[in-house]
């Protein structure tokens, strides 16, 4: 088999003796050019040439010495193509009939002109070789540097970075600003803690959802520290080849020593970070060795003095032990969703750069957005400014964002139902759950009904929670499931049982898991206060593969008939509404049929107005 070394030298020997035979060919080619040229015009005897000399029918003779060859042009034919006559060694007597004749009469050699053009081929095909060769070079260098470099840190330096981010950019999370000032305070006047013997923590692990702002908060630490910055992905480090995560991890860490003090920013460090031995079958070796490395140089034997690693997860379950430990990441920060302020400090920051009608209450806009993370909140008030453009309006009004929050939580707006049996069935359905759920103590108040379909929904009915909720009580978890079932139970009251619709199927699904909690996690039942079932752990964590039941078929029983009790009382009580207000309901339907949407206003008025 041959070495590489080997074939690279064939390669070279058969490029080199291809330019030679190109050359040779070239230049057999341009002399034989001038052979076919010669054969191409008309041939013309030397005796047929003394004849025409003495008629005077000749007008000029070109003779060419080094061919032995005359061209002859004659009175009346064309000048491009002169007869040609081979002479003989002693053309003395042929010049002196011409001379005597007056004939124009020239001597031109053609060894020089076609001497010109086979130099110029074999120059230019000389170049080419040139250029080949340089080519082949330097594909060769790059080649021997891709492999070289295959195992070098792909992380992104900076001396100072400039991220354009600063930490008053950054809203709705001020516990987690708070930490990381800290470590940015230090970076820049380490002697106010080393004075008394603090040290500086060695990792901060950021925890949270998606879109809470983890790298956001990275970008600000980039921008407000004015120290070397590194940033890299996690998965950057894994390769299919074995060690070259490894070597990457050791590169990265070299690179930060030379530039200490600085900081080094590890995103979605749970693709490199994962349990070691996890799994059915066993874990990647390569992964497992990328993750030794990284322990290794985060707290090893030689340690990592002024390195500031900072690293972001939103699956802090799944990450190594070892990794977790004081001395590699010494403190969690939790980046979680916002509350209503940190929400209102939110869109106050995203809606700076755009152009907001007065009278938009971003308070307003924040109570009806629980539960939305930062970027969440950022794409809301784009899609706004979307629909304001589209509408071709000069600012954002709360139409567009009432429109974009129902876009961003349901979907698409879809065609709107014809009038009918199916969409009064809808307005039954979305009345009854406005109707209990607003009767029912401890139950959020109702937003809006809507019979305009938006995504797998042909109608919605929205409920916005007065105030940040924390804890829910069992009041309130009662009162969400009969809110459910209120509309199967206005379908049944009003259609009958025989034409109660799959509509609710949502619903019921909400309502088993439910009422499943309050019985085995929150110990709300008659079972008592026992946490029956956890939760459920995912496969290939290095936990057990299959999840299993802490109880026995009699408890399990148990557990079926105390859901079963739940929703059944739930469902009673809201039958029970339905048919005490089914004056209101009826009226509510109308008016939701005919205006297509009922705003909270609009609801209340007409519901404690009817039901005096």
């Amino acid at each position: 088999m041959l070495n590489p070394n080997s074939r690279k030298r064939k390669k070279y020997s058969r490029v080199l003796t291809l330019i030679v035979s190109s050359l040779l060919w070239g230049q057999t080619l341009v002399g034989g050019g001038v052979a076919l040229a010669q054969n191409r015009n008309q041939e013309f005897s030397y005796s047929d040439l003394l004849s025409k000399i003495e008629t005077e029918e000749i007008q000029r003779i070109e003779i060419d010495p080094d061919t032995n060859v005359a061209r002859v042009f004659l009175v009346g034919e064309d000048e491009d193509s002169p007869r040609i006559v081979n002479l003989f060694n002693d053309n003395r007597e042929l010049i002196s009939r011409i001379r005597q004749n007056d004939i124009d009469f020239a001597v031109q050699s053609s060894g020089a002109s076609a001497a010109a053009v086979i130099s110029g081929v074999q120059l230019g095909l000389l170049l080419f070789l040139i250029i080949g060769l340089f080519l082949l070079i330097r594909k060769s260098a790059n080649s021997a540097a891709g492999a070289m470099n295959f195992g070098k840190s792909k992380a992104k330096f900076q001396m100072e970075s400039q991220t354009g981010v600063e930490f008053k950019d950054v809203a709705g999370i001020e516990e987690a600003k708070e930490e990381l000032q800290e470590v940015v305070t230090f970076l820049k006047t380490p002697d106010k803690f080393t004075a008394i013997g603090a040290r500086i923590p060695r990792g901060l692990l950021l925890v949270g959802p998606p879109g809470t702002g983890k790298t956001l908060l990275a970008k600000a630490i980039a921008g407000e520290a004015e120290v070397p910055f590194f940033s890299i992905s996690g998965s950057e480090f894994v390769e299919m080849f074995v060690g070259v995560g490894a070597s990457r991890v050791r590169d990265l860490f070299r690179k930060a020593k030379e530039n200490a003090p600085c900081l080094v920013f590890i995103d979605e460090i749970d693709a490199v970070g994962r349990q070691r031995g996890s799994g059915i079958g066993g874990g990647n070796d390569e992964r497992e060795q990328t993750l030794n490395q990284l322990l290794t140089e985060m707290d090893g034997f030689e340690g990592n003095s002024g390195i500031i690693i900072i690293a972001a997860t939103n699956r802090p379950d799944v990450l190594d032990s070892a990794l977790l430990r004081p001395g590699r990441f010494d403190r969690q920060v939790i980046v979680d969703y916002p509350d209503l302020e940190g929400r209102l400090g939110i869109l106050d920051v995203h809606a700076s750069n755009k152009k907001i009608e007065v009278d938009v209450d971003l308070k307003a806009i924040a109570q009806r957005t629980p539960g939305f993370s930062g970027a969440d909140l950022a794409n809301l008030l784009n899609e706004a400014a979307i629909l304001t453009a589209r509408k071709r309006k000069d600012a954002i009004t709360m139409a567009e964002v009432d429109q974009a929050i129902d876009r961003v939580i349901a979907g698409m707006e879809g065609t709107p139902l014809v009038d009918s049996k199916s969409k009064r069935l809808i307005a039954y359905h979305e009345v009854g759950h406005a109707v209990v759920a607003t009767l029912t103590p401890g139950h959020d108040p109702v937003e809006k009904i809507t019979l305009v379909p938006r995504g797998q929904a042909r109608g919605l009915t929205w409920f916005t929670p007065d105030e940040e909720q924390g804890l829910v009580s069992r009041n309130q978890l009662f009162a969400r499931i009969t809110g459910l079932l209120g509309g199967r139970a206005a379908e049944e009251m009003v259609f009958g049982e025989d034409e109660v619709t799959t509509g609710a199927s949502n619903d019921i699904e909400r309502v088993t898991s439910l009422a499943r909690q309050i019985v085995t996690k929150f110990g709300m039942s008659d079972l008592g206060p026992i946490a029956l079932e956890g939760d459920e752990q995912p496969v290939f964590l290095g936990n057990d593969s299959m999840s299993r039941t802490e109880y026995s078929q009699d408890i399990a029983q148990k557990i079926d008939l105390q859901i079963r009790a739940i929703v059944h009382q739930c469902h009673e009580n809201a039958k029970t509404i339905i048919n005490e207000y089914r004056p209101v309901v009826d009226y509510l339907v109308d008016l939701l049929i005919e205006n297509e949407t009922l705003d909270r206003q609009t609801f209340e008025k007409v519901l404690g107005q009817k039901s005096l």
